[in-house]
């Protein structure tokens, strides 16, 4: 009987988060099968290790800290260099018919935004993603990412100043206000 019940608030846990997770995942990895892949891993990993969650965060702080860290093994990972490589040498051998997502971006007034953001190095996209887009409190981006609060408002006043310099500065206001 008490599997069922872990069964069951597993299935929970899952519909409440994975599309949340999968979006934060996808905006790492800027592939939406690997980002889904990435997430199954988190949901196994979390339905294995869940007795050392001990409550110090939130679930959704907790379930988002193992996606980052599964995002940065992926990018450090051999799989990934080699489809980034074959990707340049070759080209796009794949589709190049754009997903509904993608669609979407392109249409939407922010894609400039979100571009140079995806440009960002790994340590200023992670505060900008983490703190706009998943919104996210200083406190538990710290949290997420191991670091003090202090170096996530450096990371972020850092960030924020790279995306002024690239983009024109009234745009950038109006774009961040939206976004706030």
């Amino acid at each position: 009987m008490n599997e069922e019940i872990d069964s069951i608030q597993f299935r929970n846990i899952m519909k409440e988060h994975g599309e949340y997770l999968i979006r934060l995942a996808y905006f790492y990895v800027k592939d939406w099968s690997t980002a889904e892949d990435i997430v199954q891993e988190v949901f196994v990993t979390y339905y294995l290790k869940s007795h050392q969650f001990e409550n110090r965060s939130s679930l959704r702080t907790y379930l988002a800290k193992i996606t980052v860290n599964k995002c940065h093994d992926y990018l450090r990972s051999w799989k990934n260099k080699i489809h980034l490589y074959s990707h340049q040498l070759f080209g796009n051998s794949g589709s190049k018919k754009n997903s509904p997502e993608q669609i979407i971006m392109n249409k939407n007034k922010n894609d400039l935004l979100v571009q140079e953001v995806l440009k960002l190095s790994i340590k200023y996209r992670d505060v900008i993603l983490l703190y706009y887009y998943q919104e996210f409190t200083i406190i538990e981006i710290s949290k997420i990412l191991n670091c003090s609060e202090n170096t996530v408002k450096t990371r972020l006043s850092r960030a924020k100043s790279i995306l002024k310099n690239k983009l024109d500065g009234t745009e950038w206001e109006v774009i961040l206000n939206e976004q706030s």
